[in-house]
């Protein structure tokens, strides 16, 4: 699958299946190392970044963030500058989320594969992981909202966990359970809106409901009724002038959503850009 990186390191045990955990603002608080790395892109290039709307949007591609603050032709030389101090900053200013080493834990009990399944770079990833002792059985980097439900559909995931409305709406397209942790920059509320089956208030509370799950693993068979599980589609992908302040998003659409790309029908093919993650 395009787009993809695969690392596998261990196989099925059986049972409900694996489990699927977004990484940023899920299992660990990116937050500091990413604003702090956007505000050098910000510092470099002379370009007004409005670290708020970032905020507001984290879990996108970088890419796609980007957009917002440079034209397309800009957004490339961006990345590079902010993966080169995300990947110094990582080490020292990212921190493990609350019962994030327990949730791991309690899937590999069951004899369950953990797999993360991330927006981000694999350069910015190995830094994230490392500086929180945690690792994956596997790993999907560089997907975002579709192809995340991609991704899950592939591995026949029982559960996939995350912060934003669009990890629950893939979760819900693949069939898996939706189980949303309000850790990150959405609200419970928005997270039961996009189909979450259950919010977590952290992965604290994971354990006690994989182990109610394992005792009756009834999971979707489907998407479910999207008029209940309404999607979140991206804004429109398009960047303004540097320095721009990033556009409102569409009446009951997403922030986080805009790390996929929009749908476009085959007569407006998208333009090739590079796909960057964080």
């Amino acid at each position: 699958m395009a787009g993809i990186e695969n690392l596998r390191t261990g196989q099925n045990g059986g049972g409900m299946g694996p489990v699927g955990f977004d990484l940023d603002m899920t299992l660990i608080n990116s937050r500091p190392a990413i604003l702090a790395s956007f505000a050098e892109v910000a510092r470099e290039t002379a370009t007004a970044i409005d670290l708020d709307a970032v905020d507001r949007r984290l879990g996108i591609k970088l890419d796609d963030e980007l957009a917002f603050w440079f034209p397309p032709d800009q957004v490339a030389a961006a990345g590079e500058i902010y993966r080169r101090h995300y990947v110094g900053l990582a080490e020292q200013m990212t921190t493990v989320l609350p019962g994030a080493r327990e949730a791991l834990a309690a899937v590999r009990a069951a004899g369950e594969r953990v797999v993360i399944i991330t927006a981000k770079h694999p350069i910015s990833v190995g830094p994230s992981l490392r500086a929180v002792a945690l690792a994956a059985d596997e790993l999907f980097t560089l997907v975002h909202g579709p192809e995340k439900a991609a991704v899950l559909r592939r591995l026949r995931a029982a559960a996939y966990v995350g912060d934003t409305p669009p990890d629950m709406a893939a979760a819900v397209q693949a069939g898996a359970r939706a189980v949303g942790v309000a850790t990150g920059s959405f609200t419970a509320e928005d997270l039961a809106g996009a189909g979450a089956e259950v919010v977590l208030d952290s992965l604290d509370g994971f354990p006690a409901w994989y182990r109610a799950a394992q005792l009756a693993p009834g999971r979707p068979s489907g998407p479910g009724p999207l008029s209940r599980r309404p999607r979140w589609p991206p804004p429109p992908h398009t960047a303004g002038a540097a320095g721009a302040r990033a556009a409102p998003w569409p009446a009951g659409g997403s922030a986080a959503a805009a790390g996929s790309a929009p749908a476009r029908s085959a007569a407006t093919p998208p333009p090739r850009r590079r796909r960057t993650g964080w």
